[in-house]
């Protein structure tokens, strides 16, 4: 496959960091998605169209911690079952793919949702990788942001070559809980700030999760 200056440079940041952050080039495909959001969530709940940022980031305001599962799971259901939601889903990261992965891909079934509610501990991904609950190695994961998402916002990840590093002590390591290993690996951590606007494709066989939003 031949490649472009631009796409080698994405390649060896992919390469590096783990994850690449780009800008959505294919506006009809965000509108689509962020569309089905809107339409889905407006069964439920006074939805601005105007100004759906603003009420994605207020969310904590109408929807109580010990009801944010159920809400999330009947979201997640009625996206997916949309005409032509995971389309959309895959033309938005289309470009990206194909630089990294290339263009003989299979795709999950759904695209799933997370909802980081400040101070909410109950939706937390602890430190992880998806290789260690049996996903494939070969597998890398498209995250697209309906918020701008930063600090404890957001999530963390392990760099390549600290990854290394972890992997190679993992035998010593495998008797900690989650929170240990964060404490470990926490120094050497990167942050990822991403806007809305903009997807996300990171390798998940590095160590990644998020903390409680403050």
């Amino acid at each position: 496959m031949y490649l472009d200056h631009n796409e080698r440079k994405i390649g060896a940041q992919f390469s590096q960091s783990g994850y690449v952050v780009q800008n959505i080039e294919n506006e009809a495909a965000l509108k689509n998605l962020q569309g089905a959001f809107l339409r889905h969530l407006s069964l439920k709940y006074d939805v601005d169209e105007n100004n759906m940022e603003s009420w994605l980031n207020n969310t904590h305001k109408l929807i109580s911690p010990d009801k944010l599962n159920d809400f999330r799971l009947d979201v997640i259901q009625a996206i997916n079952n949309e005409s032509g939601f995971r389309e959309s889903y895959y033309l938005l990261a289309k470009p990206l793919l194909e630089t990294i992965v290339g263009n003989e891909l299979a795709m999950q079934r759904k695209v799933n949702l997370s909802i980081q509610m400040p101070g909410d501990k109950s939706s937390l991904l602890d430190v992880h990788a998806d290789t260690w609950s049996g996903d494939s190695p070969f597998e890398v994961v498209v995250w697209v942001p309906l918020v701008n998402c930063y600090g404890t916002k957001t999530m963390f990840i392990l760099p390549p070559d600290k990854a290394r590093l972890f992997h190679e002590n993992y035998e010593k390591l495998a008797t900690k809980n989650s929170e240990d290993l964060f404490k470990y690996i926490e120094a050497d951590l990167e942050w990822i700030d991403i806007k809305v606007g903009q997807c996300l494709i990171f390798n998940q066989t590095l160590p990644h999760g998020n903390r409680v939003n403050g």
